[in-house]
């Protein structure tokens, strides 16, 4: 294989290439004289390995061959892609043609070199990739940031590398996660990781409003508008003017206030219930979901614009059970957030939590350790509470009558809390009459005075 020579200066010291191709006197050629740069190299013979050194080795860049048996390039791209969406991909190939790089570039791959290989053009390339895709470095790493996110994992690592750097745009993000993974904590990070940390971050729960009064809330609305709008009031767009608004469990919203939010994301603009001008606002939109957006999308229950309109990139969130080498940090630290006599836990109890499948993930866990640390009576956790703990986990779901009953509770409280306590205006927002509501607040020992005097 026939390499020009070039006898550039530039140095990379630290950073770590991964280079993929099965033509192996390639590998050692470009291996020795990346070496010579600082870089930090390691050299694979097939998609599979690098696929398999990826979460260990974790490189800065990849460079590989386009044409390799099993896997080619572009599929090797396609799947580093789905693990890490900033890492930087070359290309090589020998049967390099336009529609192959055209191909190749229009799916993200970073560049694409033809074979024989100029090393000018190729350290070039290198250094424009470490460049634009620049490592997050310890420094960044130790950064206010990310200080209250726990773990130490590679797969939390990979997922914070491309916060940081997603971060730095202002395009619309989605956070794919099972519930209790921690959805809010990734979006807090990416609104402090960026150039609007300085700006409000406003987080609402799409789910926990009722249809009715989720205009209200997100828009605002005038004096007059409806019975009970005693004053204007700011919706969260317009608190969050300048800053982050994080839409949690965005694929509960409505069909009907889906068309309303994608307006308001397209034309950068709001209009209050009541109003008759709309409001200007510069808002970064984060949201989030335990649902397949893309699933609902197909069942027509989420709109596909507005679908492409939040979803520019996706953060998809590790569950706590593909990360079990974080399990001790975050338990100790909730451990360390509880008082009383607990301090650890024994060798025993943590194996017992490293076993555990943890389908309610890190909401799930820090319930256990508040649990284990209300009974604790010595600083050191045995086994016995952590089985009871988890047992209980296993038994005390509430019932479907339990969990009803909660939730009228809180749309109650949020539709007086709306209306200031005016019982007609909620009755009807209700859809229930006087007689008929009042009942439900007695039901809950809820009393409409309580919210008059705090709306004043």
């Amino acid at each position: 294989m026939t390499v020009s020579q070039d006898n550039s200066a530039t140095t990379f010291e630290g950073q770590k290439i991964l280079l993929v191709d099965d033509d192996t006197s390639l590998l050692k050629l470009l291996s020795i004289r990346l070496r010579s740069f600082g870089l930090t190299v390691e050299t694979v013979e097939s998609a599979a390995e690098a696929l398999a050194k990826l979460p260990t080795f974790q490189p800065h860049l990849v460079l590989t061959d386009l044409r390799m048996s099993e896997m080619d390039g572009l599929a090797l791209y396609e799947q580093i892609h789905q693990q890490s969406l900033t890492l930087p991909v070359i290309i090589m190939t020998a049967h390099g043609t336009i529609k192959e790089a055209v191909e190749a570039t229009s799916l993200g791959v970073f560049g694409f070199i033809t074979k024989p290989i100029n090393h000018a053009e190729l350290t070039q390339k290198i250094q424009q990739a470490l460049t634009v895709h620049k490592p997050v470095m310890a420094t960044e790493k130790q950064a206010k940031w990310r200080h209250n996110i726990i773990g130490q994992s590679q797969v939390m690592e990979a997922l914070l590398q491309d916060l940081y750097h997603v971060a730095q745009s202002d395009i619309s993000v989605y956070i794919q996660g099972e519930s209790g993974t921690g959805k809010e904590l990734i979006a807090q990070a990416i609104h402090a990781a960026s150039p609007r940390h300085k700006k409000p971050f406003i987080a609402v729960n799409c789910s926990a409003i009722p249809e009715d009064l989720l205009e209200s809330e997100l828009f605002g609305h005038k004096r007059g508008a409806f019975s009970g709008a005693v004053e204007n009031r700011k919706g969260l767009f317009e608190l969050a003017d300048g800053g982050v608004l994080f839409l949690d469990e965005i694929g509960d919203m409505s069909p009907a206030f889906q068309v309303k939010l994608l307006r308001a994301l397209q034309e950068n603009e709001i209009r209050p219930v009541g109003a008759d001008k709309t409001v200007s606002i510069d808002v970064r939109v984060v949201s989030a979901s335990h649902k397949d957006l893309k699933q609902l999308v197909e069942e027509k229950a989420f709109r596909l614009d507005l679908y492409y309109r939040l979803n520019i990139v996706t953060l998809k969130l590790p569950t706590l059970r593909q990360r079990p080498e974080d399990i001790p940090l975050l338990a100790s630290h909730f451990i360390s957030q509880q008082r009383g006599k607990a301090k650890k836990l024994s060798n025993d109890a943590m194996e017992l939590l490293l076993g555990y499948d943890w389908p309610g993930n890190i909401r799930e866990l820090k319930n256990v350790i508040e649990q284990v640390c209300t009974f604790a009576t010595a600083s050191l956790i045995p086994a016995s509470l952590i089985e009871k703990a988890l047992q209980q986990e296993n038994l005390t779901m509430v019932s479907l009558q339990e969990a009803k009953s909660n939730f009228e509770r809180d749309y109650l409280i949020r539709v007086l809390k709306l209306v200031g306590g005016n019982v007609s205006h909620a009755a009807r927002i209700a859809q229930r009459n006087r007689t008929e509501f009042y009942r439900l607040l007695d039901r809950h020992q809820l009393k409409p005075s309580e919210f008059k005097q705090k709306s004043e």
